[in-house]
């Protein structure tokens, strides 16, 4: 059976460098079913919510909970996590069913700093504890410079960060439960 992979990128444009990193974390995982979870969600507002999930939200915590595992790649906004990831997971929680409960789950960061991310993926892990997925410790994956760390193609050029990334997508394979 084919394994089913949720990508999830805290950053919405398209030209994202984290985008790019969570389609080469796909790559590194090998054969799988992948989609990318759709972050585009109105802001939380608890008056909404009392009109219904909406649609969007629902369809996300329903590709959570189908998914055999998950990969997020997370920017660092201000030194933390992305407001739009903060915003998704905040509506998500609000579902039925809690679809993050013992989901495999990979953290991965490319961000302009020195530190690619560190501060932002710490934050998204304090975030997703009270869900209880099976967060992988690592190793950990941070992209620095991030704007000059991928070719023309998107691929990552740093031989030791592809490394890294294989060995923690490799273990996200690993995590499914069959």
């Amino acid at each position: 059976m084919t394994p089913s992979l949720l990508g999830l990128c805290g950053a919405l444009r398209a030209a994202s460098t984290n985008r790019l990193l969570m389609l080469e974390a796909m790559r590194a995982f090998g054969p799988c079913t992948f989609t990318e979870g759709n972050l585009r969600l109105p802001l939380y507002d608890g008056d909404l919510e009392a009109s219904g999930i909406p649609p969007e939200v629902q369809t996300l915590a329903d590709q959570i909970a189908a998914a055999d595992a998950v990969v997020i790649a997370t920017p660092e906004y201000n030194k933390n996590l992305s407001g739009v990831l903060k915003n998704a997971l905040d509506w998500v929680s609000r579902t039925k069913g809690g679809p993050w409960r013992d989901k495999p789950v990979a953290i991965v960061s490319a961000a302009a700093g020195r530190a690619g991310g560190e501060r932002s993926q710490y934050s998204l892990r304090h975030c997703l504890t009270p869900f209880r997925p099976r967060l992988l410790p690592g190793p950990e994956v941070f992209i620095a410079n991030s704007g000059e760390a991928f070719d023309a193609e998107g691929r990552l050029k740093d031989a030791r960060s592809q490394k890294g990334l294989t060995e923690l997508m490799q273990l996200l394979r690993s995590e499914i439960r069959t």
